[in-house]
């Protein structure tokens, strides 16, 4: 997805070139995850002669937030709570994000209020 963010539209062949080179990933391996994320209602594509173009559908935000509530979901019982307690128990996090997190807080309780 990142590569058809930054370039707005591209084939398998440019998706495969603009990837890490190590691991060297295969083709049929990128023209699969291209056809998974267009059936997923992420990209869709044009015919521009033989080829195949995919366009994002979803930007980066709307993914991310997708992703955060699937993960949520699948393993945190829907418990944006549970979530935070794992990435604080789990990951080392700077003072300055700390405090830009208790700002995020103090701004959502007081938008509830």
């Amino acid at each position: 997805m990142d590569v058809l963010w930054e370039k707005g539209a591209a084939t398998a062949v440019d998706v495969l070139e603009a990837l890490p080179k190590q691991p060297p990933a295969a083709y049929s391996t990128v023209v699969t995850t291209l056809r998974i994320l267009e059936e997923k209602g992420y990209l869709r594509h044009t015919k521009e002669g033989r080829a195949f173009v995919y366009h994002p559908v979803v930007g980066r935000t709307e993914a991310s937030r997708s992703a955060v509530r699937h993960l949520l979901r699948r393993f945190f019982n829907d418990s944006p709570e549970l979530l935070v307690l794992n990435v604080l128990k789990d990951e080392r996090i700077d003072p300055q994000e700390l405090k830009r997190l208790r700002k995020l807080i103090e701004e959502s309780e007081a938008g509830q209020s």
